[in-house]
């Protein structure tokens, strides 16, 4: 079955030669397929598409041997217009991610699925193909129209300019040498420039004809010549009588029908090396145009050049890797400081795991061990450490190059291979000369992603502080420092908090942006003992987290396993899940706030991450705002626990139970957080048989009035048990307040003694002094005032108070509020007096309490706003007898 809208090979398409091999299911066979790509195309001559084959190549057979863990077949096939690329694996079930609205198969970023995507990007054709037993993806590169007969051409010199060549006749040496560099071949004209006879070179090795130049700095040799694909240079040959001939060699790697390597060198007098040396090589678009000089930047990386700086790195990577032959490359960028190199790209590697890990610049001393020169590392097995990123990945040499711009070290290249001795120092040049062609965009495209995330981290900390500023509630805190890090900053996040310098860090908050792995976290993170609140700024790793999440798994996996049951399996799952979600990187940041730390900031990844330096800044930025933030609601939450504590102490205790008396007392306190304000109430013994009883109104409201109250309350229980009446007490009263000095406030106050009767009545005795006067509502419905208006206290000396006596019958209510009740205002209107008398007219018969709530909901329904003043109601009645 083909791939839906994309072409198979045409009917007319001639097949002229055809070669294929078979790879096993491990990491170098990928670098060994894209050399039997790359010498199978150039040993056709087709080295204008040779580039984009391996690129091909490489991902599709990468897909086989390592993503579906199987054997890749790869055939190439040369048709009359092209080359047509065959990779089959032996795994059919594997579905291939294609979708009918257009090609979306994969991510640049990610290890796999970038083949069909590449395919679809730079083949000519492609296709997917099914039998029962293998799965086959195809492609298609169509060579470059050119006049037929011509591949290249010089332009016209005249005859006084050409070459000379020595003899009449100009000879070129055919030498086929095999795989262990012994001669195959020695045609005529090899004899008649060397001197040799056939029968006395072949089976002997070409080092000893070959006088090659040991240059200072270079390790290749003879024998490293001829395992390259093409190589073309100056050398020399002995000849038969000791004489050394300077000769201009082109060397090509073919492969017989038997599959086995062997080169075939084409050798001139180095004089005459314009017979076989090969021009330059033009650009596919020119067809005979004009010849311009390709831009070395799309030479290295293609065009069109990716937009953004991941695609740029990755195609960076993967081109060095194919350029070198090699099973991995990596691409490291500088920290500002430039002290550090942060891993941003590579292939062949687990990129998850390395992908934002860090290394320093200078790893080690010498040479070989600073990344601000090209390094050559023939053996990493003999140097541990010399390359951190590689460490346990199997690699075993690597060339690594610096990127630089103005001087300046902005990154650093690499590759490496499997093998030991891969690379020599001319192959570090040829990187070097692609890394100073990259190095530039790569900064340019650096700069722009770090001028985004500056003015996204910008945006970002202007919210945050917003969000953090508008609250003082410590719970909430929390919970938006959790909210704001998750998933922005971090897969996860616990904040510790420490409630004094004495006390360990407690976890009190905890969020994973899966819901479902939030038990398993906070679970997991009791267990283990918190963090060390060090007060040093910045992130640091924590590693227990991770630690205790393996062990866990580890010992539910040994269970299971020793169980044997038909359900193992089952419980080891949530351990695997909290073991994947903190297997990764952890960071804790200190929350410090007015020089000491009350906080601990933990911010966690899955499983093979990192997090990237401009996360850790922003977290540090923001983890300072929160302490702040945190600080400032643990302090509000003091201040408001020890004023609330001070108001319930002026605050009467239980109201006591009077016989023949029903008690209802409402009160409300103007301002949030306040439980008293300048309106206070209070219903005491004084003697058996008398009660006292009293509801006042300080002037203002706030801690100022609130003061005024406890005065008040605590004066009038001292002086009335003291056995004065009630003008004595009032009198004593006002002489305490005025000794305040400044600090004093007039006061109205209604006080007075209850005294129930045996007839079932009750009798008071009260003084009004400035307070609005009690009402009184008789059975029949009708409402009185129930005393006369005096002077207010804390104004004058010398009063004059009277006490006034009245007497409740059976069913009779007594209500008295403070002006916070009759000065109820909607606009211009007001509850007044008679709006209250008319209100508890219609209480008759309710109790004390249906009567305080009445009066309560008529005074909040009467205006829309929220009250803005104290507010106190006292209703006592004395209930009817019962039949």
């Amino acid at each position: 079955m083909a791939e839906p809208g994309v072409e198979t090979l045409t009917r007319s398409s001639v097949i002229t030669a055809r070669a294929a091999a078979t790879f096993d299911p491990e990491g170098r066979s990928v670098a060994a397929a894209r050399a039997f790509v790359r010498d199978t195309l150039q040993g056709w001559g087709c080295s204008d598409v040779v580039d984009d084959a391996v690129v091909l190549t490489s991902e599709l057979v990468t897909n086989a041997v390592v993503h579906a863990g199987t054997a890749a077949d790869v055939r190439c096939l040369r048709t009359d217009d092209g080359v047509r690329i065959e990779v089959a694996d032996r795994y059919p079930e594997r579905e291939v991610p294609v979708q009918a609205t257009g090609p979306s198969f994969g991510n640049l970023d990610s290890e796999h699925g970038r083949g069909l995507l590449l395919c679809a990007a730079l083949a000519s054709r492609w296709g997917v193909e099914y039998t029962p037993s293998y799965k086959q993806v195809w492609f298609q590169l169509d060579m470059p129209e050119r006049p037929v007969g011509t591949r290249s051409a010089g332009p016209a010199l005249p005859t006084a300019l050409l070459p000379v060549a020595e003899e009449d006749r100009v000879r070129v040496a055919v030498l086929q040498v095999d795989q262990a560099a012994t001669v195959a071949g020695w045609n005529e004209d090899a004899e008649a420039l060397f001197g040799y006879a056939p029968e006395q070179t072949l089976g002997k090795p070409l080092t000893e004809f070959a006088a090659w130049p040991h240059t200072p700095g270079i390790s290749m040799g003879i024998v490293e010549a001829l395992q390259l694909s093409r190589w073309e240079g100056s050398y020399g040959i002995r000849r038969s009588d000791g004489r050394v001939i300077p000769v201009y060699a082109s060397h090509l790697r073919v492969r017989d029908t038997h599959g086995e390597p062997s080169t075939v060198c084409l050798l001139v007098r180095d004089s005459e090396r314009a017979v076989i040396q090969t021009p330059p090589r033009q650009s596919a678009n020119d067809n005979g145009g004009e010849n311009r000089s390709a831009d070395p930047f799309e030479v290295f990386i293609g065009s069109p050049a990716p937009d953004d700086l991941d695609g740029l790195l990755q195609r960076t990577v993967e081109r060095s890797r194919d350029m070198l032959d090699a099973d991995a490359a990596f691409l490291l960028l500088a920290t500002d400081d430039e002290t550090e190199l942060e891993v941003r790209a590579t292939t062949g590697l687990p990129s998850a795991r390395q992908r934002f890990a860090r290394v320093p610049v200078e790893a080690g001393t010498g040479r070989y061990g600073s990344a601000r020169l090209p390094a050559v590392h023939d053996d990493l097995g003999a140097v541990p450490g010399a390359v951190p990123l590689l460490a346990g990945t199997g690699m075993r040499s690597v060339v690594t190059v610096p990127l630089k711009v103005e001087g300046r070290l902005t990154g650093s290249l690499g590759v490496a291979s499997e093998a030991p001795g891969r690379y020599s120092n001319e192959q570090a040049l040829r990187l070097q000369f692609a890394a100073d062609r990259i190095a530039l965009a790569v900064e340019s495209a650096r700069l722009g992603e770090l001028e985004r995330l500056r003015r996204g981290s910008l945006s970002f900390l202007v919210e945050a502080s917003d969000l953090l500023a508008g609250t003082l509630d410590r719970d909430q805190t929390l919970a938006l420092m959790a909210q704001m890090t998750v998933p922005t900053l971090a897969t996860w996040c616990a904040v510790y908090t420490i409630a004094d310098q004495a006390s360990e860090p407690e976890l009190s908050f905890v969020l994973h942006e899966d819901e479902d792995r939030i038990d398993g976290l906070k679970s997991l993170l009791t267990k283990i003992n918190p963090p060390e609140p060090v007060p040093t700024p910045g992130a640091r790793i924590w590693t227990a987290p991770a630690d205790a999440a393996h062990q866990s798994a580890l010992r539910s996996s040994m269970r299971e396993l020793a169980s044997g049951s038909a359900t193992a399996g089952a419980g080891v799952g949530p351990s695997l899940a909290t073991a994947a979600a903190v297997g990764g990187e952890t960071v804790v940041l200190p929350l410090v706030a007015r020089n000491r730390v009350i906080g601990l900031l933990t911010l966690g990844k899955p499983s093979d991450d990192h997090f990237r330096q401009e996360i850790l800044e922003l977290a540090e930025d923001l983890s300072r705002r929160a302490a702040l933030a945190l600080d400032n609601a643990r302090l509000y939450s003091e201040r408001t626990a020890i004023s609330q504590s001070l108001q319930r102490s002026l605050l009467p205790p239980e109201l006591p139970v009077i016989p023949g008396v029903e008690v209802e007392v409402i009160y409300r306190a103007a301002g949030e957080g306040n439980e008293v304000g300048g309106d206070f109430y209070d219903l005491f013994p004084i003697t058996d048989g008398t009660y006292g009883f009293a509801i006042g109104d300080v002037c203002g409201t706030g801690p100022e009035a609130a003061a005024v109250t406890g005065l008040a309350r605590h004066a009038l229980r001292l002086l009335a048990r003291e056995g004065l009446g009630g003008p004595a007490v009032l009198e004593r009263l006002n002489a305490a307040i005025l000794d305040e000095g400044p600090r004093s406030r007039f006061l109205t106050l209604l006080y007075g003694e209850l005294r129930p009767q045996d007839d079932g009545s009750a009798k008071l005795t009260m003084v009004c002094a400035g307070h609005p006067l009690p009402l009184r509502l008789r059975q029949d419905g009708s409402v009185e005032p129930a005393a006369e208006p005096q002077t207010l206290l804390g104004v004058m000396d010398d009063l004059g108070l009277y006490e006034q006596t009245v007497t409740l019958d059976p069913g009779d209510v007594l209500l008295c509020v403070t002006d916070g009740v009759t000065e109820r205002r909607e606009g211009s209107r007001m509850l007044g007096d008679d709006g209250l008398a008319e209100v508890l007219a219609t209480c008759t018969g309710l109790t004390a309490g249906a009567v305080a709530a009445r009066i309560l909901r008529a005074v909040e329904r009467f205006a829309a706003a929220p009250a803005s003043d104290d507010m106190a109601i006292l209703a006592l009645r004395v209930p009817e007898p019962q039949n």
